[in-house]
């Protein structure tokens, strides 16, 4: 029997007292039905904003999306529907919202992907890495800089509401 994780009253006792919410979650679509990945994507994400922003009034949520994400809903990619649904579900909220859009995404200090093919992908990259980032410095961030910026963000705001990945990169410049 699995917990209905779009469900979170049993914990509002434990979600209360926050000025901050950084919602990392995320699947790979690959060989989802879109039914199922929005179930994640936009269920778990939505139960989890509406409940903190009833609970905590004013906190601030960061979202993090992806680069390539559809605001308008209608696009021929199934991730990046569902993915702007969410982000324009959240902007609807009463909390302040930060849809984070990282493009490539170097992880650093032992961080790993739970996907197979991913870990794979970046063993074989890692050599490249500093000539990705020279060549494609609006396409690849490390998972440091990500975090960074989140936590910039989380405590003195943006400008914007929506961060493309050189928003992320000016946010840890500043």
């Amino acid at each position: 029997m699995h917990a209905d994780l779009s469900n979170y009253s049993g914990l509002e006792e434990q979600l209360t007292g926050f000025d901050a919410c950084f919602f990392c979650l995320g699947v790979t679509s690959s060989g989802m039905k879109e039914a199922d990945y929005a179930r994640v994507t936009y269920g778990f994400t939505l139960a989890a904003a509406e409940t903190l922003s009833r609970l905590n009034p004013g906190m601030t949520f960061l979202y993090v999306s992806g680069s390539g994400t559809d605001s308008s809903e209608k696009g021929r990619q199934m991730w990046a529907r569902v993915k702007g649904r969410t982000e324009n579900a959240l902007l609807k909220l009463p909390l302040t919202a930060y849809m984070f859009r990282p493009g490539f995404i170097q992880p650093l200090d032992g961080i790993r992907s739970k996907t197979p093919s991913y870990r794979i992908f970046y063993k074989i990259l890692a050599p490249l890495m500093p000539l990705l980032r020279w060549a494609l410095p609006n396409q690849v961030l490390t998972t440091r800089e990500i975090g960074q910026a989140m936590l910039s963000v989380a405590k003195h705001g943006y400008e914007k509401r929506v961060l493309e990945t050189g928003d992320i990169r000016a946010v840890v410049s500043r």
